[in-house]
């Protein structure tokens, strides 16, 4: 498919339509805008105002609707696609996350860099467009995508990969440890896992980059949910990704794609939670 392409100029929310709840809020575009704008604030060929090009990607992720659904009041959905991929391939969107990830750590009073993760994969169903890359899931009976993470003991995203469902989750071991220990300057020592982790091919993975896993198993037989001591962290992250509706399942053509929506939507729960949310 072939994408208009558009050009975008950097002023601020347009004055003629009322403010969705997705909207960047005032305190928060003036903390993005240095990492969204790719090229200079006054370059002769933007056309469009990148802080409505931003509001409306947000929109399409939080809400779920379909890129043509966008409303009129917001840029077309042609420009605001084409400047999202622009922006998930150049990283930006991981970039912002992980600096707001490590201001809420020191926030909290914790080292910059964590020295424990957990790791763990849910699976997304799949849809049309993203089913010719899926797999079945035979555990949760479902076709679709997995989404395999890894997460600081906040909760807070550190790597992810997205792969077939029926992709099992020791083997992503060796992708996420490697990630987890490019962006934390090989501080990570320990990762919290579920059984799905055990045998010595994934706890070799993770040795090779200086991680040892640690399952955390029920003492005993259970019936119905239990929290599990550091595994209920991971699970409350999905429980924050769910409540963005474009996460519900796997509408995408690529898996680049939905990995970009994931930054995405955690980049906006942390500036949430450090306090942007000030007009």
């Amino acid at each position: 498919m072939t994408y208009v392409l558009a050009a975008i100029h950097v002023s601020g929310m347009s004055p003629t339509r009322k403010p969705y709840a997705s909207d960047v809020t005032d305190a928060e575009w003036e903390f993005l805008l240095p990492y969204l704008s790719l090229m200079r604030q006054d370059a002769p060929q933007r056309a469009h105002d990148l802080r409505e090009v931003f509001n409306a990607v947000r929109y399409v992720v939080k809400t779920g609707c379909q890129w043509r659904m966008l409303p009129h009041d917001l840029p077309d959905w042609t420009v605001a696609y084409q400047q999202a991929r622009r922006w998930a391939q150049a990283g930006v969107f991981e970039e912002i996350a992980h600096d707001l990830r490590v201001t809420l750590r020191l926030v909290e009073g914790r080292n910059p860099q964590p020295s424990a993760v957990i790791l763990d994969g849910r699976t997304l169903q799949s849809t049309p467009e993203s089913g010719a890359r899926a797999g079945y899931d035979g555990a949760k009976k479902k076709k679709g995508s997995k989404v395999h993470v890894a997460v600081d003991t906040l909760g807070n995203l550190l790597a992810l990969k997205v792969t077939a469902a029926n992709e099992q989750e020791r083997a992503q071991v060796a992708d996420l440890a490697a990630e987890v220990q490019a962006v934390t300057g090989d501080r990570v020592e320990v990762a919290f896992v579920d059984q799905g982790y055990t045998g010595e091919s994934a706890e070799d993975q993770a040795k090779e980059e200086g991680i040892r896993l640690e399952v955390v198993k029920h003492a005993e037989a259970k019936k119905g949910f239990v929290l599990l001591p550091r595994r209920w962290v991971v699970e409350r992250t999905f429980g924050w990704l769910g409540r963005f509706r474009r996460l519900a399942r796997d509408y995408e053509r690529l898996a680049e794609v939905l990995a970009g929506w994931h930054w995405l939507a955690f980049l906006t729960l942390l500036v949430n939670q450090l306090g942007f949310q000030s007009q």
